[in-house]
C-alpha cells in the first residue's frame, strides 16, 4: 500500500455536479448508552445531506444488526408479503455494550436518463467500463437504462469503550459490493488512520472511485473528497475529527440476460457511515 496518507482536514475537492444520489444509514446518534433504542434511517441525497428513503416494504432485500458477539444479532427486515405502500419501522434496539454494524441490502429498482445525462453520471462516478463499452458500440447517444441496488452499513458505538475483541465492525457480509474497515474507528485517537477495503463479491476492487464526507459541525457543509482504492482494493483515511463520516462507491456492470428486456447496466452501491474518534 502506498505510505501516503488522504486527510479530511482541509477541503480537499468540492463536490460535482451531483448527477447521482448517495444512500446510506444514518442513526439518530451514533454513540449510545446500553439499552438505548434510535431510528436508524436510510436516507438519500448529495453532500451528506439526505431525505429520507420511504421505507417501504417492497425495496428491502435484507436489514439486520450485528452486535459485539457473535450471537447477539437482529434481522430487522419487515415481513415478507407486504403492500408496495407499507413502510418498516426503523427503530432499532442496542442492548449491548459494543461497536454494532447495521446494514441493508435493497431489491433491485430500475431507471432511464437520457443519453447525455447518463454519460455524465458515468464520469462523475468513475464509471469507466460502462463508458468504454458504449463508445465502443457507439451508444453514446442511445438512452441509458440501468438496474441499481443498494448495500448500506453503519456503526454504532454503544458504551463509552470499544472492547479489542469487537468483530461486527470488521465482519465482511458477503453482499455484492461492500465497504469493510480494517480497524474499528470508535478505537482510534484522533489524527489516527483507517483502512477500508472495497469487495466487490468478496474480492478487492481494485481503483474504485471512492467519496468520502465528514460532517461539520454549526450546519457547515461537509467536508469532501474523492479517491481510488488500490491495487489490492484498499484506501488509507485519516480521521481528523469526531464526524460522522460517510465512504461511498458504486460499481458497474453489464446486465445479466435476465434485465436485458429493462437495462443494459447493472450498478451496486456500497456506503459505509460512522463516527470518528472523539478528542482528548
Amino acid at each position: 500500500m502506498a505510505k501516503c496518507f488522504l486527510t479530511l482536514a482541509p477541503l480537499l475537492a468540492l463536490a460535482s455536479a451531483g448527477l447521482a444520489h448517495e444512500f446510506w444509514l444514518q442513526p439518530t446518534r451514533f454513540r449510545l448508552a446500553p439499552g438505548e433504542t434510535v431510528y436508524v434511517r436510510p436516507l438519500v441525497g448529495a453532500g451528506f445531506q439526505g431525505a429520507p428513503w420511504g421505507n417501504r416494504t417492497s425495496k428491502i432485500l435484507a436489514f439486520a444488526r450485528y452486535g459485539s458477539a457473535p450471537a447477539d444479532s437482529t434481522n430487522l427486515a419487515p415481513p415478507p408479503g407486504g403492500a408496495p405502500a407499507d413502510t418498516f419501522r426503523t427503530a432499532v434496539a442496542f442492548a449491548r455494550p459494543g461497536t454494532h454494524l447495521v446494514v441493508l441490502r435493497s431489491n433491485l429498482a430500475f431507471i432511464e436518463l437520457p443519453a447525455a445525462q447518463f454519460t455524465a453520471y458515468l464520469r462523475e462516478e468513475g464509471l469507466e467500463l460502462a463508458l468504454r463499452r458504449r463508445q465502443e458500440r457507439g451508444q453514446q447517444a442511445q438512452p441509458g437504462r440501468e438496474a441499481y441496488r443498494r448495500c448500506a452499513k453503519a456503526l454504532v458505538q454503544v458504551g463509552l469503550l470499544a472492547p479489542a475483541a469487537d468483530t461486527a465492525y470488521r465482519r465482511v457480509l458477503g453482499l455484492p459490493f461492500e465497504l469493510v474497515p480494517e480497524q474499528n474507528p470508535y478505537r482510534l485517537a484522533p489524527g489516527a488512520a483507517l483502512t477500508v477495503r472495497v469487495l466487490r463479491a468478496g474480492q478487492p476492487a481494485r481503483g474504485a472511485l471512492v467519496q468520502v464526507w465528514e460532517a461539520q459541525p454549526g450546519g457547515l457543509p461537509a467536508k469532501h473528497f474523492t479517491t481510488h482504492a488500490n491495487q489490492n482494493g484498499r484506501l488509507l483515511l485519516r480521521l481528523s475529527g469526531p464526524g460522522p463520516y460517510l465512504v461511498a462507491t458504486v460499481d458497474a456492470a453489464e446486465a445479466p440476460p435476465a434485465l436485458r428486456a429493462r437495462a443494459d447496466w447493472l450498478t451496486t452501491w456500497a456506503s459505509l457511515a460512522f463516527a470518528g474518534p472523539l478528542g482528548p
